[in-house]
């Protein structure tokens, strides 16, 4: 093994060193493409968008067949309609109305920007590695005692698994500052939402595959 090469310690589910891998450098280069992790998080949060708000104009809002009052004589300005946009429940002028915020992204511009998500990752030693996330039942403490000896109890945290479970579901749901995704669905945004990134052994190797389809 080449001793320059960039290497990771892999914990056990109580913390503790039991290994370490070498990083692949076609991956983990150290290079971090911030403008295309702009545009990549950008997309991915105008895709969550439902673009269903909607507002009236006057010819949608209620009422306004009449008109107030005479044209000329009263004293007042000349008006053709209390739906106005300038009365109190009139129509809204340009309005926003049902449209549709989707931002196509290639498959390519996403897997370099789940590289360079990794890659900053690693840098700010915020990219953890675990051996395995086995939960032989569903119960929130064991989850959290798992949390609690990684040291990231006070910090808002990705789990990144080899897919994922019922059991793994059920014992994290309810841990505020914690969150799962499967390696072969996780993207940059979901790396870099969270302060601290943990990986299982088997899921790093999915996503380095994902990535080297570039």
């Amino acid at each position: 093994m080449n001793e320059n090469a960039l290497k990771i310690d892999v914990l056990n589910m109580k913390g503790k060193k039991v290994d370490s891998v070498e990083l692949d450098k076609n991956v983990f280069d150290g290079k971090v493409n911030k403008e295309l992790l702009y545009q990549v998080i950008n997309a991915y949060l105008a895709n969550r968008r439902q673009g269903t708000h909607s507002t009236k104009t006057r010819g949608e809002v209620s009422g306004g067949g009449a008109k107030p009052w005479r044209q000329k004589g009263t004293g007042r300005a000349r008006v053709g309609s209390n739906r106005s946009p300038i009365w109190r429940g009139g129509g809204t002028v340009f309005g926003p109305k049902p449209r549709d915020y989707s931002v196509n992204i290639p498959k390519k511009m996403k897997r370099l920007a789940l590289k360079s998500s990794l890659n900053a990752k690693l840098q700010d030693q915020e990219l953890m590695l675990i051996e395995g996330m086995e939960l032989s039942e569903p119960k929130t403490k064991h989850f959290m005692d798992v949390v609690n000896n990684l040291g990231l109890e006070k910090m808002k945290s990705l789990f990144v698994l080899s897919g994922v479970n019922d059991n793994t579901i059920l014992s994290s749901r309810n841990i505020s500052n914690v969150f799962i995704a499967d390696a072969k669905d996780v993207t940059a945004y979901d790396v870099l939402n969270c302060k601290k990134v943990v990986i299982v052994k088997n899921g790093l190797n999915e996503i380095i595959d994902r990535i080297k389809k570039i």
